[in-house]
C-alpha cells in the first residue's frame, strides 16, 4: 500500500521534531537520494511503489555514488547536501526519514534492503538486527 504524501511528510515532521512540513521534505528528499544510491533491481522498484510518487520518483532516480557508503559516511553525506547541517543534525535527519521508511516498507521488505547496504544500516532505520 502506498503512504500518502501529508501521511508520510506528517511521519518523518513528527519523528525529526521538526518545526515545519518543509523542512521534514528537504530531509526526506536528500536521504531518499542517498539511499536510492545505494538499492537496485526490484527492492528498489518494490520500496518506491509504497513511497508517494514524488518520493518514489526520488528514490528510483537517486544521486549517483561510486562505492557503497558505510553508515556514519551516509550521515556526513547527508549533512554535506543540507544547508547547515552537522553530523549530529544529520543524524537526526536519517533517523527520522529511514524510520518512517521502515515503517513503510514492512519487515519483509526491510530485510531485504538491509541485505544491499553495508553493515549498521539497520540502526540508521531504527530497527537493530540481532547478531
Amino acid at each position: 500500500m502506498t503512504l500518502r504524501r501529508e501521511a508520510f511528510l506528517d511521519h518523518v515532521k513528527e519523528r525529526g521534531k521538526y518545526g515545519t512540513a518543509g523542512e521534514a521534505e528537504r530531509a526526506a528528499r536528500v536521504v531518499l537520494a542517498l539511499l536510492g544510491a545505494h538499492l537496485v533491481g526490484e527492492v528498489r522498484a518494490q520500496l518506491a511503489a509504497r513511497l508517494p510518487e514524488d518520493f518514489a520518483l526520488i528514490l528510483l532516480n537517486p544521486l549517483q555514488s561510486a562505492e557503497p557508503l558505510s553508515p556514519e559516511r551516509f550521515v556526513r553525506a547527508t549533512a554535506a547536501w543540507i544547508e547547515g547541517a552537522t553530523e549530529q543534525t544529520a543524524t537526526w535527519d536519517v533517523g527520522a526519514v529511514l524510520s518512517t521508511v521502515a515503517d513503510t516498507a514492512g519487515d519483509d521488505l526491510l530485510k531485504e534492503i538491509l541485505l544491499q547496504l553495508p553493515a549498521g544500516y539497520d540502526l540508521l532505520f531504527g530497527r537493530p538486527q540481532p547478531i
